[in-house]
């Protein structure tokens, strides 16, 4: 018999295949006659399939075997393609296999046209009547056959009607999940969109503090406490539609070689843990500090004190995986190969140097309004800029490729004092980023240190070279500290250093902006928790769209239940936030919320027949509204404007929009939009979308 149904959301139900067990009576499949879905008899088998890399052709998935029987013979198979085969069953169809038949692709059988994927969960639904068997993939119906079926047995043969399906012990390494015999036929698509399984992974876009080689090695900086660094990663735990799961769950960090798999060991008895996790403003051994898993999420933040040259100069990787006693590979995840370096910090703490700005007024006022701010930090709704859309090529080393992509039309402004002109060039530039963001950005562990002074200064070149070089954390840390210590043209000049030395014009919007979004934050916060350490989301909620409408000068749209969702996933709260949950949804929803109150972008949120800003959603929600099916993707051109969730304060590109669409490659592409400023160019920014040649119509025609 089957094992029990697995509990929906539920950890359990998972089975190798070697445990793999499953009776069929054959008595149930007699009287079906062509299987229709209203006939006698026929019953259906159905599981999610999961094949390790290692399966290769001609492997044999499920066996069957007749009561009082010796010899296994074929049920679901792979062809030498790597093809799935289902094949007839002993006793009920003649067609059935013998010990003879191998190939199995030589007698009858019943194929998928497409090559069965490896190490990723498909569903696999079989129909058995006496006359017919259909083999269903994935919810749909793929191929089916037409059979003869063997006459009935004597009724007092009892074991004439038992046939057992077993899974294959030694040579294929697989997994089956929720595996049932249902006695009737035509639910095979309820059986799949019912009750996937889950798979965890890592969220490469979110990770931060890591930089990447040529050859793709992680270069992380470890070892004494005085050197190492936070590194951030991320986790999801997703179904196999790739959505998130909320199961209670913990997911545990540990680092291990990357040759064999073998846990890294403390090289001495009193020597430091080799992974240590950050919690609570405190670090502890990885393993001791497993995180649970959040509305499919965990965040950890991490250092290393192991060295890869005391390790033979061996690469590791950050391993992730759940407490379940029983190891499952689909519940495991490994990030890149890891080398751990040291890399001494400077002997004399890093500050200012004295030097006059060159910053004069009407500069200061010329950022601010760059930004929609006016000098006094307040938005400003009456600049008089506009908004251009352009993809911006970011001059920073990048850290991890996250998926957006900027082929993209680039809009450069020649300016005089007699005449602007606008100049349109059309490169293809691959992007790359100083650090993908995550909204976890505080770091207490930096020792910069700002001007407080009264007179303008400016920052020494190591300080801001350091500021170019570090992470969104390291970032995150001293922009607070300096926000609070120094005035309006200390930020400016700091910004207009990091501007030029990095090349991205972007840094500098992120740090004039910090004082502001700072101090409406801890104002926001104080009036929503009442002096306390924690609070209820329910009663953080209006205080949050309050904020939010006020700051995006959104008259009529405020913020849905979907949107509050994705803010409270930001967050990575549940019932209620504390102060540093408040904070990773401030950094994200403020910068959102200013580049909303720019009149062209603020126009188009308006809209709503037809939507042209969707609410806050996901990658992976965005991706599934460009599907007409979950295999097929909707028209060429079709696109949808988001705001990335992996983009927060001082993240260069948070709060800029991301377009979503379908390529004529036809496959989904993310491309990052940033809004350049020029009085020079008039026009809407749909019709500035609709030019460019591959994004041809919305995605959604109506809210």
């Amino acid at each position: 018999m089957a094992p029990a149904p697995a509990e929906p959301g539920g950890m359990d139900g998972y089975l190798g295949l070697r445990d793999v067990l499953v009776d069929l009576d054959l008595g149930a499949a007699r009287g079906g006659g062509d299987g229709g879905t209203g006939g006698g008899g026929g019953f259906t088998v159905c599981f999610w399939l999961y094949l390790s890399g290692s399966a290769g052709p001609s492997s044999v998935i499920l066996h069957q075997i007749t009561a009082g029987g010796d010899n296994k013979l074929p049920f679901l198979a792979l062809s030498e393609g790597n093809k799935l085969l289902l094949l007839p069953l002993l006793r009920l169809h003649k067609e059935a296999p013998g010990t003879s038949s191998y190939p199995w692709t030589d007698t009858t059988n019943i194929s998928d046209a497409n090559e069965c994927p490896l190490e990723k969960w498909i569903h696999i639904g079989c129909e058995v009547t006496e006359n017919v068997m259909r083999l269903h993939i994935d919810g749909d119906l793929v191929a089916d056959a037409h059979l003869c079926s063997i006459p009935s047995e004597p009724a007092n043969q009892d074991d004439a009607y038992q046939i057992c399906l077993v899974g294959n012990s030694d040579k294929v390494e697989g997994y089956v999940y929720n595996i049932q015999v249902l006695s009737m036929l035509g639910t095979v698509h309820e059986q799949y969109t019912e009750n996937p399984p889950s798979k965890l992974s890592i969220e490469y876009s979110c990770c931060d503090g890591i930089e990447v080689g040529d050859d793709g090695i992680w270069c992380i900086v470890g070892g004494k406490a005085s050197c190492r660094r936070n590194f951030i990663m991320e986790v999801v735990l997703t179904n196999a539609f790739g959505e998130p799961v909320n199961k209670d769950t913990q997911i545990v960090a540990s680092l291990v070689y990357a040759d064999n798999g073998a846990v890294v060991e403390k090289s001495r008895d009193d020597a430091e843990p080799p992974l240590l996790i950050a919690f609570e403003g405190l670090e502890y051994p990885a393993k001791s500090r497993p995180l649970p898993i959040l509305r499919g999420r965990a965040l950890f933040k991490l250092k290393i004190s192991q060295l890869s040259s005391k390790c033979d100069n061996k690469l590791f990787h950050i391993y992730f995986s759940t407490l379940h006693a029983q190891k499952y590979p689909f519940l495991e995840a490994s990030s890149k190969p890891v080398c751990c370096i040291s890399r001494g910090r400077p002997n004399r703490p890093m500050g200012p140097r004295k030097r006059t700005s060159s910053a004069t007024v009407g500069e200061i006022q010329s950022v601010n309004n760059h930004q929609g701010f006016g000098r006094d930090g307040k938005v400003n709704a009456c600049s008089q800029s506009h908004d251009l859309v352009c993809l911006h090529p970011s001059k920073f080393l990048k850290v991890e490729v996250d998926g957006i992509e900027t082929h993209k039309m680039l809009l450069v402004c020649l300016q005089s004092e007699q005449d602007r002109k606008m100049v349109l060039e059309t490169p293809s530039v691959t992007r790359t980023d100083s650090t993908a963001s995550d909204s976890d950005s505080i770091d207490g562990g930096s020792s910069w240190s700002g001007s407080d002074r009264d007179e303008v200064e400016t920052f020494s070149d190591a300080m801001v070279f350091r500021y170019c070089l570090e992470g969104t954390c390291e970032r995150s840390t001293f922009l607070k500290d300096a926000a609070s210590s120094i005035n309006v043209d200390d930020l400016i000049a700091l910004a207009n250093q990091v501007s030029l030395y990095s090349g991205c014009s972007h840094h500098r919007n992120q740090i004039i902006i910090s004082k502001q979004l700072l101090e409406e934050g801890a104002d926001t916060w104080s009036i929503i928790s009442k002096n306390k350490e924690r609070a209820l989301w329910s009663s953080a909620v209006p205080e949050i769209v309050a904020k939010f409408m006020d700051i995006s000068r959104s008259a009529n749209r405020g913020l849905s239940e979907q949107d509050l969702e994705v803010l409270r996933g930001i967050a990575g709260c549940v019932d209620d936030l504390g102060r540093g949950e408040f904070d990773r949804l401030w950094y994200w929803l403020y910068l959102v919320a200013a580049s909303l109150s720019k009149d062209k972008i603020n126009n188009l949120w308006a809209r709503t027949e037809p939507v042209w800003i969707e609410g806050f959603i996901t990658k992976v929600e965005a991706e599934n509204a460009l599907r007409s099916s979950r295999e097929l993707l909707r028209k060429l051109g079709t696109f949808i404007l988001r705001f990335p969730t992996t983009r927060s304060w001082p993240h260069p590109d948070a709060g800029s929009l991301v377009v979503t669409y379908v390529g004529s490659d036809n496959s989904i592409h993310h491309r990052l939009l940033s809004l350049d400023f020029s009085a020079a160019r008039a026009g809407s920014l749909q019709d500035l979308l609709l030019q460019e040649p591959e994004l041809l119509q919305l995605g959604r025609q109506a809210h």
